[in-house]
C-alpha cells in the first residue's frame, strides 16, 4: 500500500529541510579545516555544539528571559494591531489621519529607537517588550486592514439585502473573512518580535540572549556566541511554529 500524496507531502515538509540542514552542517564542519579558517573567527559546528551542551543551563535560562519578552511584545502587537486595523477600516477619518502616520513611523529604523526606550524605561524588561512590540506591530495592522478590505463584495451585498445590522455584518462577515490575513500577519510578526527583543537587549540589558551574545563577544568566546545564535534561531522557529499551528486551528463560530 503506497502512502497517500498528502502524507508524502507532509513528511517532505520535515525531511527536505532536515536533509538541507545536514548538508550545510557537514559543509560548515569541513570548510573550517579545509579552508584553514582560524577557529576564533569561525569555530566548526562540533565546537559550537560542545559549547551549546556545556553552557546549556545558562542558555536555557537566558532563552526563557528573551522568550517572555518576545511573547509579551508580540501579544501587545497582535491586540493593538488588530484593534487599530479595525478602527482604521471602520472610520474613514481614522484612515485619513492615522494611516499616513503609521507609514511614516514604520519608515523609521527601529534600532535607532532602542536607546530611547532604555532612557525612558530603563534596563529592565519593559524596554525589550516595547522593542518587540514596535517591530511586530506594523505587519499586524497592515494584515488586518487588508483582510477587512478583502471581504467579498457579493457577501457584503447579501448582508445588506437581508438588512443585517452593522454589528452582525461585522462579526459574522468581516471578521471571519479577515482572520486568515490576520493570522498571516501574526506569522510575519513573530520573527520580527524576536529581532526586536534581541535588539533591545543589545542596546541595554542585564540578562537575555542578546546580553549573553555581547558577553561572549567581549570575552572572544566565538563558539559560545554561535551557540547563543543557534538558541535564538530555535526559539524563533518554535514560536513561529506555534503561531502557524494556532492559525491552522482557528475556527470562527461567531461572537
Amino acid at each position: 500500500m503506497q502512502p497517500s500524496p498528502s502524507r508524502t507531502a507532509s513528511w517532505r515538509r520535515f525531511t527536505d529541510p532536515a536533509i538541507l540542514f545536514i548538508v550545510l552542517a557537514l559543509l560548515w564542519e569541513k570548510a573550517v579545516d579545509l579552508l584553514g579558517i582560524k577557529r576564533y573567527l569561525l569555530p566548526p559546528l562540533s565546537q559550537v555544539m560542545e559549547s551549546l551542551w556545556s553552557n546549556r543551563a545558562a542558555l536555557l535560562l537566558q532563552s526563557w528571559v528573551t522568550t517572555q519578552e518576545v511573547l509579551a511584545g508580540f501579544a501587545l502587537a497582535l491586540v493593538g494591531g488588530v484593534l487599530l486595523g479595525l478602527l482604521i477600516h471602520a472610520l474613514p477619518v481614522a484612515r485619513r489621519a492615522l494611516y499616513p502616520l503609521i507609514v511614516v513611523f514604520q519608515g523609521l529604523p527601529k534600532i535607532a529607537l532602542a536607546p530611547l526606550m532604555v532612557v525612558w524605561f530603563g534596563y529592565g524588561d519593559a524596554s525589550k517588550v516595547l522593542m518587540a512590540f514596535l517591530f511586530a506591530f506594523f505587519p499586524v495592522v497592515i494584515a488586518t486592514m487588508g483582510g477587512l478590505a478583502g471581504t467579498p463584495a457579493h457577501l457584503v451585498e447579501h448582508f445588506r439585502a437581508i438588512r443585517a445590522p452593522a454589528w452582525t455584518t461585522f462579526r459574522r462577515l468581516h471578521v471571519p473573512s479577515a482572520l486568515p490575513s490576520i493570522m498571516d500577519g501574526a506569522k510575519s510578526a513573530m520573527p520580527l518580535a524576536v529581532i526586536g527583543a534581541i535588539v533591545g537587549e543589545f542596546v541595554g540589558s542585564e540578562r537575555g540572549l542578546g546580553h549573553l551574545i555581547l558577553e561572549a563577544n567581549a570575552n572572544a568566546r566565538t563558539d559560545y556566541l554561535f551557540a547563543a545564535l543557534v538558541v535564538i534561531s530555535l526559539v524563533a522557529g518554535l514560536l513561529y511554529l506555534l503561531v502557524e499551528l494556532a492559525a491552522k486551528r482557528v475556527w470562527w463560530r461567531g461572537l
